[in-house]
Formats: C-alpha cells, sequence, structure tokens
C-alpha cells in the first residue's frame, strides 16, 4: 500500500527531522555538557569543595557546621518531645492509629472524605517527621559524622519529596469508568461509528503469541476496524500468518527508531480516524473498543490509556513460589498513580493496549522518536498541544509480564533509561510549553522516582558506616523514636496498602525495590553522563527452561552486600558479648535494627534471583467449564468440570465413578466437549489421578482453525475475566518472607510444573 505525501505527513517528517538534530547533538555533546548534567556536577563540586574544607578544618567552614550543631543540641522547643513518661509519649499515635483504622473500616476503598481525612494526617506527619529530622537529629561533631548524617537526610529527602508529591495528587483522583458506560451508548446504538486501525508492532516474538493477539482483536465486538501487522523483521511466515488469518501486512526497509519508527512507517499507509496500538503480546478482550471509543465524541480527548494485566506470573512471585498470593509489580501503577495523574491531566502513555486520535498524533508530530520510551513522550506531546490524554481503570486485554529475572530486569532498565532521557530531548515535560504546572509536578515525581533508586542502596549502605567507620548519622533519644519517629511510621504502614487499593503492602514493596536497585542506581547515573549510550532492547518473550538459573550478575552486589551486612552484626554482637564499648554505641541499636532489617530482605532478594524451571510455554487457567468426555475403549461417556484449561491440554475433575485406571505409560484418545462453548476437542489422555474423586489430564492433538479460534477467544477474551486480586496486609506480608526464607523453592521442591493463572467465569 503506497499513498502520496500528505500535509499531516509532510508535518510528522519535518518534526522527526528536527528530534533527529537534537538527538544527534546530544548523542555528541559530552555528558557533562548537557543542561541537566552541568547542573548535578556543578552541585556535586559544590558539595565537595564545602566537605573537603570541613575536613582540613577550614575556620569558616567549622565554624558555619559547629553552629548548626550547637542548634541539633538545643533546638526548639516545639521539636522536642514533652517530659512525660513513655505511655503518654504514645498516647497520640495510638489515637491517630485507631482514628485510621476506623476511617478504613468505615471506608474500605479510599472514597473523596475519606482520602482527605487520610492524606491530611500523613501530609502533617510527614512535614512535622522533616522538621524533627533537619532541626534535631543531625550529627555533625565530626565531619565524617556529618558527611553521612546530611548524606542520610538527603537520601530521605528525595524519597519523602517524591511521596509527597503523590500525596498532594491523591486529593484529584479521578474515575473514568461511569464516563464509559455513558459515551458506550453511542457506540451500541451506531450513532458514533469512527473508523479504527488497529496496530500490532511486532520484531521477534514466536508465532504462537502473535496469533493469539491477531485472534484478539479480530474478536473485538466493533465492525468498523481494519488490522495491521508491522513486521519488523521482515519474517516470511510472519506474512503467512497474517494472510492466513486474514489482516494485513506491512513492513518497512530499515529498523530505524525501533518501535516507535515501526508505528511512524505505517501512519501515512493507514488512514483510520483512531488508531489502537497492541503490543504483539497483548490480547484484547471484546469489548475493548466499545469501552474506549466513546470517548472520542469528546473532541478534547486525544488519547485513552487501559491498564496492563497479565495472563502470565511474574518473575519476582513465581521465584518465591507466591505465584497466587502477590499481584504483579505493575499493579500499583495501573491502580494507584495512573488514577491520581489523571485527576491533573498527566497520564503516562504506557505503549499499548491504548487508543489515539489519528489528528492529534500527526499534529504532535507522530510517535516520538527521541527516546527509548516513545510510549511516555508521545503522551507528553499530544498533552502540551492542548489535548486530554485519560485514563479508564479497566483490565481490557492482558499480556505477557517478563518470563525470567533477567527479563524483568532488561525492561525495567529500558524504562528508566528512556524515562530519564527527558532531561536531553524536546518533549521534556518539566520545560516543554503547554503543560500546566500540576502535570509538570505529576511528572517530575515519575522523574523522582527512578532516582530513589540511588537512596535505596544507600539504605543498604549505611548500617556498615556503623561498625567500619564508627559513624553515628543520627543522634535521637528513645522519646524522641516513640514521640515523632513512631507515629510517622506506623501511619505509612498502615495506610500504605489502603491508599494503593490493596495492590501493593509496603513490606512487598520494598523487596520488589530493593532486587534492582543497585543496577537502577547505576543506570540512573549513567543516563545523566550519556543519555543515549544504549539502544532499544526488545524484552525477549515465549522462553521455556527446564532447570533452575541463577543470576549471578545481578546477585553479585546483592551477595557482597549480605555478607558485610551479617559481618557488622556479627561483629556487634562479638562486642556485646566479650563487654567491649562499640565505636557507635550511641546508635547501636538503630544500627542493629537496620542491619537485621537488611539482612532480610537482601535475602529474599537473592532467592527472587534464582529463576525456577518454567517448561511449558503456555499458560494455564483456572477456568472452571462442564465437560463431556468420550473415547473408544471407554463403556460409556463420563462427565466432568474443567479445573485447568490451556491451548495445549486441560484437567478434568469427572464427576463419574467407573473411570478405568490406566498404566503410568499408557495414553487413550478422548473427544471433549465443551458445553458453554460448544466446542469439541480432540486430544490425548496423558494422566489419571484417583484420591476421592477422579482427575485425568489431556493433550489436545491438532485443532483446527475455527475450533483453535475458539478456544483463543475463550481463554483470553471474555469481557469482565482479568480479575483484580488484593495485596496480602503487613503483617501477612511479614510471615509470607520469613516462609519464603525458611523454605525456599529450590530445596523444598514446592511445584512447579503448571501454576494456574486465576481468571473470572464469565
Amino acid at each position: 500500500m503506497t499513498l502520496s505525501p500528505t500535509t499531516h505527513e509532510q508535518k510528522i517528517r519535518s518534526s522527526r527531522s528536527r528530534r533527529t538534530s537534537q538527538q544527534v547533538l546530544s548523542q555528541w555533546l559530552p555528558g557533562w555538557l548537557q543542561p541537566a548534567t552541568l547542573l548535578i556536577v556543578l552541585g556535586m563540586l559544590g558539595i565537595g569543595a564545602i566537605a573537603t574544607a570541613w575536613f582540613l578544618g577550614h575556620g569558616a567552614t567549622e565554624a558555619f557546621f559547629a553552629q548548626i550543631q550547637t542548634f541539633q543540641e538545643q533546638p526548639p522547643s516545639w521539636i522536642v518531645p514533652p517530659p512525660v513518661g513513655d505511655f503518654y509519649l504514645v498516647a497520640p499515635t495510638l489515637a491517630l492509629f485507631l482514628l485510621v483504622l476506623g476511617v478504613m473500616q468505615v471506608s474500605p476503598r479510599p472514597r473523596p472524605w475519606s482520602r482527605v481525612v487520610v492524606v491530611s494526617l500523613l501530609t502533617v506527619l510527614t512535614a512535622r517527621y522533616v522538621l524533627w529530622r533537619s532541626l534535631s537529629t543531625l550529627n555533625l561533631s565530626t565531619p565524617l559524622n556529618g558527611v553521612f548524617s546530611l548524606g542520610l537526610l538527603a537520601m530521605e529527602l528525595l524519597m519523602l519529596t517524591s511521596a509527597l508529591i503523590q500525596l498532594v495528587l491523591m486529593l484529584r483522583v479521578r474515575d473514568r469508568r461511569p464516563d464509559a458506560a455513558k459515551y458506550a451508548e453511542a457506540i451500541f446504538s451506531g450513532h458514533y461509528a469512527p473508523t479504527v486501525d488497529i496496530l500490532i508492532p511486532t520484531y521477534d516474538e514466536p508465532d504462537f503469541i502473535l496469533r493469539r493477539t491477531i485472534i484478539g482483536c479480530q474478536a473485538m465486538d466493533y465492525p468498523h476496524k481494519t488490522i495491521y501487522v508491522l513486521d519488523d523483521t521482515r519474517r516470511p511466515h510472519i506474512a503467512a500468518l497474517a494472510q492466513e488469518l486474514g489482516c494485513l501486512y506491512l513492513i518497512r526497509r530499515t529498523n530505524d527508531y525501533a518501535k516507535a519508527g515501526n508505528l511512524n512507517s505505517a501512519l501515512p499507509r493507514t488512514n483510520g480516524e483512531l488508531l489502537v496500538v497492541f503490543d504483539a503480546d497483548f490480547v484484547p478482550t471484546r469489548n475493548f473498543l466499545t469501552r474506549t471509543l466513546g470517548f472520542f465524541q469528546n473532541p478534547k480527548i486525544a488519547l485513552v490509556q487501559t491498564p496492563q494485566s497479565f495472563y502470565n506470573t511474574d518473575p519476582i512471585a513465581r521465584n518465591l513460589g507466591l505465584e497466587s498470593v502477590l499481584t504483579p509489580e505493575e499493579e500499583v501503577f495501573y491502580r494507584q498513580i495512573q488514577p491520581i495523574r489523571d485527576g491533573v491531566g498527566s497520564v503516562i502513555c504506557a505503549g499499548t493496549s491504548f487508543v489515539v486520535r489519528r489528528s492529534a498524533l500527526e499534529a504532535a508530530g507522530g510517535f516520538v522518536t527521541d527516546s527509548l520510551s516513545e510510549d511516555y513522550f508521545t503522551g507528553i506531546s499530544i498533552a502540551a498541544q492542548g489535548h486530554q490524554v485519560v485514563y479508564l481503570d479497566e483490565k481490557l486485554s492482558a499480556g505477557l509480564a517478563a518470563e525470567n529475572i533477567a527479563a524483568h530486569a532488561l525492561q525495567r532498565l529500558r524504562w528508566a533509561q528512556g524515562t530519564l532521557q527527558a532531561f536531553f530531548i524536546k518533549a521534556n515535560p518539566l520545560t516543554i510549553p503547554g503543560l500546566s504546572p500540576l502535570q509538570r509536578l505529576a511528572h517530575l515525581e515519575g522523574l523522582l522516582h527512578w532516582f530513589t533508586s540511588i537512596s535505596r542502596v544507600g539504605y543498604l549502605l549505611m548500617p556498615l558506616a556503623y561498625t567500619f567507620l564508627g559513624v553515628v548519622p543520627i543522634a535521637i533519644s528513645s522519646q524522641e523514636l516513640l514521640y515523632f519517629f513512631l507515629p510517622f511510621y506506623l501511619l505509612q504502614l498502615a495506610t500504605f496498602s489502603w491508599l494503593n487499593y490493596r495492590s501493593r503492602s509496603a513490606v512487598l514493596s520494598d523487596i520488589y525495590s530493593l532486587v534492582l536497585c543497585v543496577p537502577l542506581a547505576l543506570t540512573v547515573i549513567q543516563v545523566m553522563f550519556r543519555p543515549f549510550s544504549k539502544g532499544f532492547q526488545v524484552t525477549p518473550k515465549g522462553t521455556v527452561s527446564d532447570r533452575y538459573h541463577f543470576n549471578w550478575r545481578l546477585a553479585f552486589p546483592l551477595l557482597i552486600l549480605f555478607g558485610l551486612t551479617a559481618l557488622t552484626l556479627g561483629i556487634n554482637l562479638c562486642q556485646v558479648w566479650l563487654g567491649e564499648p562499640s565505636l557507635a554505641s550511641k546508635g547501636m541499636g538503630i544500627g542493629w535494627a537496620w542491619s537485621i532489617y537488611n539482612l532480610i530482605v537482601l535475602g529474599t532478594g537473592l532467592l527472587i534471583l534464582m529463576d525456577i524451571p518454567r517448561p511449558n510455554a503456555y499458560e494455564w487457567f483456572a477456568l472452571r467449564r462442564t465437560v463431556k468426555l468420550t473415547a473408544p475403549g471407554l463403556p460409556q461417556p463420563f462427565w466432568g468440570n474443567t479445573t485447568m484449561l490451556s491451548e495445549v491440554g486441560v484437567e478434568i475433575i469427572l464427576t463419574q465413578d467407573g473411570f478405568p485406571a490406566l498404566d503410568p505409560h499408557e495414553t487413550l484418545a478422548v473427544s471433549l466437549h465443551l458445553l458453554e462453548e460448544d466446542l469439541q476437542l480432540p486430544g490425548i489422555l496423558t494422566r489419571t489421578d484417583k484420591n476421592g474423586q477422579t482427575t485425568v489430564r489431556v493433550r489436545f492433538g491438532t485443532l483446527t482453525p475455527d475450533t483453535h479460534r475458539t478456544l483463543i477467544e475463550t481463554l483470553f477474551c471474555r469481557p469482565g475475566q482479568w480479575m483484580t486480586r488484593q495485596t496480602p496486609g503487613e503483617f501477612r506480608s511479614l510471615l509470607l518472607l520469613f516462609r519464603t526464607l525458611l523454605t525456599p523453592r529450590i530445596l523444598f521442591n514446592r511445584a512447579v510444573d503448571i501454576t494456574p493463572i486465576q481468571v473470572g467465569q464469565s
């Protein structure tokens, strides 16, 4: 398909040319001359100069810090605990804790009034904590103590700044689901029927994964749609697959600008009013278009983003053996972050499962090619043109999460690099014309999020300073802990999962952030000096493995930290046992607790890096269907219910007695009839288990194209099937971590062959 250049196409080309020139300039400009990097370098040089003068005994510098130390030792009376017993110091915390528990009991999900109450309390407590930490807890008695004390405060402030921005934005949460229902009426009635082009960019995904996506797109309930497969590896068998399934196949001469270039290449060769983008592994439900297209009746709305769900278990939950307990890592982002961003108009385009208005996309210059995160900056460019980018919090599609910890790391490091390239491109959300202050504030929080990985590494290193350097970075009393730290920490812990709609507990969130904190911190530093040093790398999908694999590259820094932390704790215990005074005795209580906690999370992190076998590339779903099983060698038909169903087989609990026992190596050709779908499936019975009821496992034979299509639609396309699960509470999360540490999967051989994915039974 070849079209002559249009005005929109010329505008896109012109915009790409400007972006290319800017990116080339950024790539050849020395890293330290980039404005953002230069600012960081100058700041670090200034801090280094002050620290050097302090260590060298410069009079004015010493006097300055001595004066601050005097103030720390004699803080204002309002920042000093009242002279009462410990019970009275704890009483306000207990009262606040009971108040928050009462609010959460009355309002199990955050509502406007309950969110205001909780967020207001947390904001006040956070401000109170910051004042206390800044004015009363610093230890500047020596330059060494001072450097670590100020460094720890800076790391805390970085994380607290990100948290405070989130608290401010939480007061403006948007829920678009009622709007979707209202807008959908015009779609069902036919009063609004825009033409839709569905784009499926693919690089090297296996055929069976891409087939699911194409079938899912064809199954969507909407007639005015055209499906395009955009194959960036120009594979003949993918062209044959597209022809077999009846969709259009597009290629381009080069692979410039990776996914963004692939999508831009398709724009002049398609003509739908609206564009829908699905990654090659994302399968939509039948109602995806009927729930999203109606929004575009509002001329101000240019892009509708929906959540990313996953039909497999992420590697962290899988490696810990907690597949049925933990929610995917992305759940926090899609259940908490995107709705609060929607409230201020700063929704992030996530690269898949979104709909965009063609005219708005072309006016913004097409998909942004400057960054690895083309989706993020495309959404920013569209919003900067004055259009609305909105978020519909409904799970209308599902894809493949990273299948091992190496792929998980590759994906996250690419996201970090792509997002932080904001500082070096035209679509920087902090400087691009057209965004409001609140929109910029929300994007600032997203950028700060990646810098917090540096703080996370610092938290792992800080306890080592207690023992090896004799440093006391915090000067606090037990009364101060009870009066200032306890209420702040306890209420944060109590409300964390409530505010993120039970998508993640604070304990588990810390584990997830720890696993990749070292490579993420290094990536952040590298990006600030060499932002375009790495190109786009596709996350591998459809992989299998028949053995355990330990990721030594990711584990190496964690192993060193675990060993050093264990050594420091051992040294401290020996000092106490031998009655020797500790160099850091004043802060030893905190140091011990900190070291023990770090050992627990580091140990869990190392278990996460042990990939368990994944012998089957096909996912199994815990789906209940009535089934009739027949075979020439059976005396009668047998009825039962499916317990697990996949593209390659099924497990059935028979509801009748009398099924003949088979030898372990014996097979039997059978025919299955799924009543709800009226689907006939040929198969081979491979296993029979009798434990009260008879359970049989059947491997499917060769399926006809129509039968396979119906099976795919049953497994992946049912509206409402991708359920939202709740995370365990803080106490149960802690128990789960201890259980995992005491019974690691590799030693106790907990089942790893098939883990069914829980889905709705629609």
